[in-house]
């Protein structure tokens, strides 16, 4: 029964990802010195009658403006990646040892998202994957952790919240966020993650 039941939601979440129609920057539109292009992947699993979406937080990393953040598996696009999906299929098995080629199911992809000013120039494109119940991240030495959580509780109002950043000048800046099991997540992760719920019908 609870396996039904989770089927029947990855399917409503491929029909409602089906509904929309991505806003994306194709990269020959950009020109000459446009922003870096990354691709991330949003890997949902069926678990009971829920379904728990993965997220990482990165390791701390030098000059990496994102280390230590929560995040979700992706990067930058490499000279070898045929397109976009590609490039969030492929770091996906480098950072969590998932093959999405293999075992994944494309649901569908959300619009691009850029930065807002103050970080660096650069594109994001989103995928959403569906995997078998079981699935596991083995992580490698760019992710510090990785954990499933519910969909059903990142979309729960008690999960909102607000990240306060540290601004060089001793203030703070204030930004919306989400909180799930001690992880906060914020900036551009929270951007896609919520564009995720709204699209899949979640509040």
């Amino acid at each position: 029964m609870h396996r039904r039941s989770a089927d029947i939601r990855l399917r409503g979440l491929s029909r409602a990802l089906e509904r929309h129609t991505p806003r994306f920057t194709e990269p020959e539109l950009r020109g000459e010195g446009g922003p870096a292009r990354a691709s991330v992947a949003l890997v949902v699993r069926p678990r009971g009658d829920e379904l728990e979406l993965l997220l990482i937080r990165r390791a701390m990393r030098e000059g990496d403006p994102w280390s230590g953040h929560m995040a979700l598996p992706g990067g930058h696009s490499g000279p070898a990646d045929a397109d976009a999906r590609a490039t969030s299929e492929r770091e996906t098995w480098e950072e969590v040892g998932i093959d999405l080629r293999r075992s994944g199911m494309l649901l569908g992809r959300l619009d691009d998202v850029e930065p807002r000013s103050g970080a660096p120039r650069i594109v994001v494109s989103a995928f959403v994957f569906g995997v078998p119940a079981g699935t596991e991240a083995v992580w490698n030495h760019e992710v510090d952790l990785a954990v499933w959580v519910p969909v059903d509780q990142l979309a729960a109002p008690g999960a909102v919240t607000e990240y306060l950043h540290p601004h060089p000048d001793g203030t703070e800046l204030r930004f919306p966020a989400i909180s799930i099991q001690e992880h906060v997540i914020w900036g551009i992760t929270y951007r896609i993650v919520t564009q995720f719920l709204g699209l899949v019908g979640e509040p």
